[in-house]
């Protein structure tokens, strides 16, 4: 488990954001799921894995249906924004890893 300096990781996210807006396969839907994961992030104090519960990424992405909200996570692993791991379990948050700048960016 890491953390950073949170100005650092402000400046990283713009770059990430700009890689997303310009990657023709993903839609607005995954922008909205992006910054979602990146507010869930922050509220954890910037520490890399971090818990995520579906129900609070769907309300802070406006994504009302569960498909689609699973497609985009599902996605984001794909393509190397993040890296996903579900936890299939109730009570259990899944967690998230941005994946090192070096790779993605």
């Amino acid at each position: 488990m890491t953390t950073r300096a949170p100005m650092k990781e402000l400046a990283d996210y713009g770059k990430l954001l700009k890689r997303v807006s310009g990657d023709d396969r993903l839609m607005a839907t995954h922008a909205s799921v992006f910054t979602a994961l990146f507010i869930q992030w922050q509220r954890n104090s910037f520490v890399n894995p971090f818990p995520i519960i579906r129900r609070e990424l769907m309300t802070y992405s406006k994504i009302a249906s569960v498909a689609t909200y699973h497609k985009c996570i599902r996605q984001l692993d794909e393509f190397g924004y993040i890296c996903y791991q579900p936890s299939f379990h109730p009570s259990k948050g899944s967690l998230v890893y941005w994946v090192e700048r070096d790779q993605n960016l």
